[in-house]
């Protein structure tokens, strides 16, 4: 759905679409992936005709409860015929974009649905947070594009069901035994967790209004001069700001540094935000692990997990009587983020390599020797031994460096993915768990200057 955050008093004299949100509402942003003339809902002229007050309160239109079902306002006396046909055609302009999957042209080579709406979940967050770079309150547009669309592309969960036996009585007290539709238990389970989380996340900007510290572009003090405090002072002695986010506002606090009840409010909704970051982070983990890997990525895989991760880690894999992931990530001097994403693709990539192997090996036995043996193999095979501590080896990557990136193995899941409902969930917490992440760095930035301006006096 297109940007229509414009405030009430625009509906007056009407609305304008956003060209911002026009161009950046679905076109490939994260990954590489890629009209009907006839309306969906009823346009009786008969609808839109003069009539009084009473007469709307009871008029119940396809279109009115669609959009209605979708956050669109809705005028007291009236839809005027204008901002409605516009709505609606926004409305059939975004879904017919994901049904044809990107592919303009219409000739079906464009991307799966699941694909589409996960693209257009990460192109919304970039619309709506891409300049999001302050702990200030989301501005109130960006607020009602950010709802309006994420309602509208997580409506297709509603129809996402499944089915399950129930008993159902009778008049007569008879029971019987019906199966009988719900949601999907992945997105029962999941969907309104992350909707609390995203409301959480927005409460934690908003919670930023009036505050002590305030924002001066790097090399700038245009706007900020009637504060008082020095700007130069503060950024200079900045080591974990990184050169190259050079365009990233620098925070400044007052000369005598913060208030303890500030210093104390940003403590608090750090923990918060670390709090939401680390359940969003777990909601994403669970789905990628539940997505099918893909037979492209297992058919570039070497057949031996040794040639992947090197002698050096897979001596001490293999040798060591005792495992210690810790152990080994401290032998390793990881520097940076790049490395680290090496040595977790590197990992991952072993890790199902050895575990093919252990399939293959199963294949060859018939069932009654494998059951047998099962609890054997799995203490003594080679494959098992390796796979596991790899495994193992990988969990203690990731948590060590919470701000990875993606692995080749879930950005291929991501790009291979058919389920929509995976889809809808991963790219969803994703969002809110880079969301979080932002957060607690910004509340970071405002700390570190409060303790360097304190150092300096």
């Amino acid at each position: 759905m297109e940007s229509l955050s414009n405030s009430d008093e625009s509906y007056d004299v009407g609305y304008q679409p956003s060209p911002s949100s026009a161009d950046h509402s679905l076109d490939s942003f994260a990954y590489c992936r890629t009209n009907s003339e006839a309306s969906a809902f009823s346009e009786d002229p008969s609808c839109f005709e003069p009539a009084s007050p009473l007469s709307w309160q009871g008029l119940k239109s396809p279109a009115r409860a669609a959009l209605s079902r979708l956050g669109m306002r809705q005028h007291k006396h009236g839809l005027d015929d204008e901002i409605m046909d516009l709505e609606l055609e926004l409305m059939k302009e975004r879904f017919s974009r994901l049904l044809l999957g990107e592919d303009m042209s219409g000739g079906g080579k464009g991307v799966c649905t699941a694909v589409a709406i996960s693209n257009a979940i990460t192109n919304l967050y970039a619309s709506v947070f891409g300049q999001q770079q302050r702990l200030e309150p989301l501005h109130h547009e960006k607020r009602m594009m950010w709802k309006r669309e994420m309602n509208c592309l997580l409506s297709v969960c509603d129809y996402i069901l499944e089915f399950r036996p129930s008993l159902q009585t009778l008049k007569d007290g008879t029971t019987l035994e019906v199966m009988a539709s719900r949601p999907r238990s992945d997105i029962h389970i999941n969907l309104p967790a992350l909707k609390k989380l995203d409301a959480l996340l927005l409460d934690v900007l908003d919670s930023f209004r009036d505050t002590e510290f305030w924002y001066a572009e790097q090399g700038s003090m245009s706007g900020n001069s009637t504060r008082s405090g020095s700007f130069r002072r503060i950024v200079q002695p900045q080591p974990q700001r990184n050169e190259e986010k050079w365009w990233l506002p620098v925070p400044c606090v007052p000369l005598g540094g913060l208030s303890e009840k500030s210093k104390k409010h940003l403590r608090q909704k750090h923990d918060r935000a670390s709090q939401i970051h680390k359940a969003a982070m777990a909601i994403n983990s669970g789905i990628l692990s539940e997505m099918q890997i893909p037979e492209s990525y297992m058919a570039t895989l070497p057949k031996s997990g040794k040639a992947i991760v090197g002698d050096t880690i897979y001596r001490y894999m293999y040798n060591a009587e005792k495992f210690s992931p810790n152990h080994l990530l401290d032998t390793l001097n990881i520097s940076s983020e790049h490395e680290a994403l090496e040595l977790a693709d590197k990992v991952e990539a072993s890790m199902h390599t050895w575990r093919r192997k252990i399939c293959i090996a199963h294949s060859k036995s018939s069932w009654e020797v494998v059951k047998d043996l099962v609890s054997d193999i799995d203490r003594n095979d080679k494959n098992h031994v390796l796979a596991a501590r790899a495994e193992t080896l990988l969990f203690c990557l990731k948590q060590r460096y919470p701000e990875l990136s993606q692995t080749t193995l879930d950005t291929s899941k991501i790009q291979y993915n058919k389920d929509v409902g995976q889809a809808v969930l991963e790219s969803y917490s994703r969002v809110l768990e880079g969301l979080a992440f932002n957060i607690i760095a910004w509340i970071d930035d405002v700390l570190f200057v409060d303790e360097t301006m304190k150092s300096q006096e």
